[in-house]
């Protein structure tokens, strides 16, 4: 006879999270929700969810807590915090971070939940906003086997490559990695258009014909015809990914390791910031690299009199 799914409560319903909610939702595990901005339960309560008061009552009423929110601190206070996970979760329920942060914070978080008896997994995900619509995340979980064997019934609902990578924090390391990369592959990505740009020739055509060879990707595949398109709509913001590389360069310097590539990307995307882009798609990296050359990607070279790398 099959085993009843676990109850599942989901804190944290951003572009990633709401979307993978909705998954496990499809998948027929019982969810309960909550996010800090209301609103944005009432899409999945419509489908059959149903929505919990705060990051306590729902961890009273779940087996299996999933957190997906923005940094550190945000983890810290919704599992830690007054009102927040530890306070309702029940001894042998178990707590799953899949947002991306420091991995010392990671392992400290795990250890006071250990104290009460409440277990704790780190899974971050890779695979942008289309992977969580899909349910082909890549996720790469640090922790015990036998919590990570628990979870993985929800894994699978979410993701397509699940990874145990190790112990607390091994998943936030690896996410690090991921994200390492992923943005001097961006880099790579935005550059060679760039040329192409300035060359003069059919950018459909480089896509067509460089993506499947040695110089393919998966943000060549992905993000190369949104950057053609001139489409800077997030499928992971500008911040977020700055978060996530200050993490590693954070990580890096402790290491005494050189991350020269990302620490370039960090420095492109500040720009960015700086000039109020922050919450478009990271792949919106091409247009630190237009800036620098008056060239804009998709549009013939010609800026349109305006600000170059501004539209």
């Amino acid at each position: 006879m099959n085993q009843p799914l676990p109850s599942i409560g989901f804190l944290g319903l951003g572009i990633m999270g709401h979307e993978m909610a909705r998954n496990l939702l499809k998948a027929g595990f019982p969810l309960l929700v909550w996010n800090r901005t209301a609103g944005k339960t009432a899409a999945l309560a419509a489908e059959g969810a149903r929505v919990g008061t705060g990051p306590a009552d729902v961890a009273q009423r779940s087996d299996v807590v999933i957190v997906c929110v923005s940094d550190t601190p945000d983890v810290e206070e919704i599992v830690l915090g007054p009102g927040g996970v530890l306070a309702g979760a029940r001894p042998g329920s178990l707590v799953v971070d899949m947002s991306t942060i420091s991995p010392a914070r990671t392992r400290e978080i795990a250890r006071r939940l250990e104290e009460r008896g409440v277990h704790m997994l780190d899974a971050p995900v890779s695979g942008g906003s289309e992977g969580a619509t899909r349910g082909t995340l890549s996720i790469m979980v640090g922790g015990d086997a036998t919590q990570v064997e628990r979870a993985m019934p929800a894994f699978r609902a979410m993701g397509k490559t699940i990874t145990h990578v190790g112990p607390a924090g091994a998943g936030q390391t690896v996410k690090l990695v991921n994200q390492i990369v992923a943005v001097v592959n961006m880099l790579a990505m935005a550059e060679g258009l760039l040329f192409a740009e300035a060359s003069g020739v059919d950018l459909d055509k480089v896509l067509e014909a460089i993506t499947g060879g040695a110089a393919g990707s998966w943000m060549l595949a992905n993000r190369g015809p949104q950057v053609v398109a001139r489409d800077w709509r997030p499928g992971f913001m500008i911040d977020l990914q700055q978060k996530d590389l200050r993490l590693a360069l954070e990580v890096a310097d402790e290491m005494g390791v050189p991350l020269i590539g990302a620490g370039l990307v960090f420095q492109l995307y500040r720009t960015l910031q700086h000039a109020g882009f922050g919450r478009e798609g990271n792949q919106a990296l091409a247009k630190a690299l237009e800036r620098l050359a008056g060239i804009e990607i998709g549009t013939g070279g010609v800026s349109g009199g305006g600000v170059v790398g501004a539209t």
